[in-house]
């Protein structure tokens, strides 16, 4: 059985006050996801899922590696998330693509699912709640909301 594991919030240590520089580093890719790495100034914050690359399909694929900006998005924005999130911005020829819970591809339309660790079984990352719960606190904590910038990259 799993424990829970209580991510501690770490003060921003790097990068300047009011910037979030994500980074985002895919390295596990099969034909049902993609998985990677979430980086907040140069802090491991989380792994990530996402669904497999689908030529950026709308609901059925990652989106395009690249440079986005992000804004956090409250509760009350969302019809279907009752918490604290990210939207990235601008993605070409998507919307509404999201940092959210999930732990597998089943739980994402397109979107970044965030996760402690990765399971021993393919496709999934454990432990949601607690990664989503840890990124937003370090953004919001570290009062890094101002200006979130988004990098992904394949390995």
């Amino acid at each position: 059985m799993l424990q829970k594991v209580k991510m501690p919030t770490k003060k921003n240590t790097e990068g300047r006050v009011g910037n979030a520089n994500l980074l985002l580093v895919r390295d596990t890719f099969s034909d049902k996801s993609v998985l990677g790495k979430l980086y907040c100034n140069s802090e491991f914050i989380a792994h990530t899922l996402e669904l497999a690359w689908r030529d950026n399909e709308k609901s059925v694929s990652c989106i395009p590696s690249g440079e986005y900006k992000c804004r956090v998005r409250l509760a009350r924005e969302s019809a279907t998330r009752g918490y604290v999130h990210l939207l990235v911005e601008d993605v070409p020829n998507r919307s509404y693509i999201l940092f959210h819970r999930g732990n597998s591809p089943s739980d994402s339309r397109g979107c970044i699912l965030t996760g402690t660790h990765r399971a021993q079984s393919p496709d999934k990352i454990l432990e949601s709640k607690v990664a989503h719960a840890y990124l937003m606190d370090y953004i919001l904590g570290n009062q890094l909301s101002k200006n979130i910038n988004l990098i992904i990259k394949n390995r």
